[in-house]
């Protein structure tokens, strides 16, 4: 007997495929996903071939924007970006790892200006192979990406 994996086909939007597991959380307060009227469809940890265990998002009604698909790439080098229409996908959305990203990130550093004063939060990305990390502009401090958080935004 085969096993499947059902979820749901969506009509007209955008499916982000083979995030690395543990990360699309972060990628949908990144897209700022809770306070739009989309529907989006989550699954965590899922099985993969390819990967061991992937995430995998479905926003139903949004095409990501080529500035939104980079900036995801952050925290999901791997993925696989398609634009859905009548169920099939038209198009593949080519990814580019942005050089800078700013918004709704945290700096770890608690001694960083962006705690205490109203200022936007600001990195550096800097790859090395499957290394990623970002270097806050404020306080020049380098993490590597699952230390950088994406804060929730209110609505």
């Amino acid at each position: 007997m085969s096993k499947t994996l059902s979820v749901a086909a969506i009509h007209y939007g955008t499916v982000i495929d083979h995030i690395s597991a543990g990360q699309a959380i972060r990628i949908v307060h990144m897209l700022n996903l809770l306070h739009k009227k989309h529907t989006v469809t989550l699954g965590l940890n899922l099985p993969s071939e390819r990967m061991g265990l992937k995430d995998i998002l479905k926003i139903e009604n949004h095409v990501l924007s080529n500035e939104e698909a980079n900036d995801l790439m952050i925290f999901a080098p791997d993925a696989t970006i398609n634009v859905i229409q009548n169920f099939e996908v038209i198009n593949k959305i080519i990814t580019k790892l942005p050089e800078t990203i700013s918004g709704p990130f945290i700096c770890p550093n608690v001694a960083c200006i962006t705690h205490v004063e109203p200022v936007q939060t600001f990195f550096y990305i800097k790859a090395k192979g499957k290394q990623i990390n970002l270097k806050c502009k404020h306080c020049e401090k380098t993490y590597e990406r699952n230390r950088v958080n994406v804060k929730e935004l209110s609505c």
